[in-house]
C-alpha cells in the first residue's frame, strides 16, 4: 500500500535544485508521478505529485523538508492526498482560454472568478508579462486550460467572457483543447 502526496518547493535558482529535491524522493523510495517546475523571477519552483511506501512515516517526509531548507536553502512543504480522482469524466471536455492585454492588477482574479461563477473548472493556468515589440509596453498573457460540460461550446464560453474582457480592456479567446480530444 502506498500514500500519495503533493510537495511544493522553491529556492534561489541554481544548477542542481531539481536534483536536490528529487533525491529526497528517490532516497525514500518514492515514485514521482506528475510535476510542474518553472523559474519565477529568480526562484526555481517545483510542484510534485508522488507516491510513497506506506512504511515511510508521515514524520519522515516533513523532516526531509526541514533538511532541504537547512542544508540546501530550499523551502519545501508536503501534504498527503486521498485516492486518485479521474478528471476525464464523461460529459466534459477541455478548452483553452487565452487572455492578452496591458498588464494590470486583477486580471487573474476577475477571469478566474468569472469562470468559477460559470462552474468552469481550471485545470492549468500559466501567465507571463512581456514587453510589446512596438512600444515596450508591458503586455500580460495568460493561458488557462478549463474543463466544461460538452453541452457548452467554445463560442458560448467566449461570449460569456466578453463582459470581463470589456471591463479589463483585454482580448479573450476560447478554443477547444486539441490535446484532449
Amino acid at each position: 500500500m502506498t500514500g500519495r502526496f503533493i510537495m511544493t518547493a522553491f529556492g534561489k535558482d541554481r544548477p542542481g535544485i531539481v536534483a536536490d529535491v528529487t533525491r529526497v524522493l528517490y532516497e525514500n523510495g518514492c515514485n514521482l508521478e506528475e510535476n510542474s517546475m518553472t523559474l519565477l523571477a529568480d526562484e526555481f519552483t517545483l510542484i510534485l505529485l508522488f507516491s510513497a511506501p506506506e512504511a515511510l512515516s508521515e514524520e519522515r517526509l516533513p523532516a526531509e523538508c526541514r533538511r532541504l531548507e537547512k542544508d540546501r536553502g530550499i523551502s519545501a512543504f508536503i501534504r498527503p492526498l486521498g485516492e486518485r480522482k479521474d478528471l476525464a469524466a464523461p460529459g466534459v471536455r477541455t478548452y483553452i482560454v487565452e487572455v492578452e492585454g496591458l498588464d494590470q492588477s486583477g486580471i487573474v482574479y476577475r477571469v478566474s472568478q468569472h469562470l468559477a461563477e460559470c462552474d468552469l473548472n481550471i485545470l492549468d493556468l500559466k501567465s507571463s508579462v512581456k514587453s510589446s515589440p512596438e512600444s515596450g509596453t508591458a503586455l500580460y498573457q495568460m493561458q488557462i486550460q478549463i474543463q466544461a460540460s460538452t453541452e457548452i461550446s467554445a463560442d458560448e464560453i467566449e461570449t460569456d467572457l466578453a463582459s470581463v474582457a470589456d471591463e479589463l480592456h483585454v482580448d479573450i479567446s476560447v478554443r477547444s483543447d486539441s490535446s484532449n480530444g
